[in-house]
């Protein structure tokens, strides 16, 4: 049996004893992992959005970008107050949904037209803080591209942005200069 040369040994227990002392370091800063506080009822979430003229921006939805309009809702200037979101003006959500059910992607379409809403300046999404743009993931861009064409829609960009693997991309403003991106696959006519 052939022995370990002293040099070799102290280097040894030198990195063990470093190694044991980094472990034991790493155990006093764990961070404790825990179960989130909060819990959701439904993995989406819907989407209010204030427009200036009601009809021409559901006509837009529906129309242009493939929502169905569902039944919506009147909320009480009273209730408008209470939870903070107006105030004291009564509000009709018209909602518009991709998809059924619960896991259904929701938007709600208002508008006050006795207010003077300011409208953002969108000429960028980095132009102003906030919610700036919507990804709708379509299955046929084609057929979207030519919704989008039959409804007057302007175009970002010059033409769909290839993303590989057959997906493609393009970028467009709603009726009051929201941006939406539609992704998915080009299908040939």
């Amino acid at each position: 049996m052939t022995s370990i040369p002293v040099s070799t040994r102290r280097r040894t227990s030198l990195f063990t004893a470093l190694l044991l002392t980094a472990l034991f370091s790493l155990s006093l800063l764990r961070v404790r992992v825990e179960e989130p506080a909060v819990t959701f009822s439904k993995p989406v979430i819907d989407v209010g959005i204030v427009v200036s003229d009601l009809d021409k921006a559901a006509q837009f939805y529906t129309n242009v970008i493939g929502f169905r309009e569902i039944p919506g809702f009147n909320v009480p200037a009273a209730m408008g107050k209470k939870i903070g979101l107006t105030d004291s003006r009564a509000v009709k959500i018209r909602v518009f949904e991709l998809g059924e059910g619960d896991s259904a992607t929701k938007i709600k379409l208002m508008s006050f037209p006795d207010v003077a809403v300011t409208k953002p300046e969108r000429k960028f999404i980095h132009s102003t803080m906030g919610l700036n743009y919507l990804t709708i993931y379509v299955g046929d861009m084609t057929q979207s591209l030519r919704l989008l064409k039959a409804g007057g829609v302007k175009l970002l960009v010059e033409s769909p942005v290839e993303l590989g693997g057959g997906t493609q991309l393009v970028t467009f403003q709603d009726p009051d200069g929201t941006f939406i991106e539609l992704v998915g696959p080009a299908k040939k006519p």
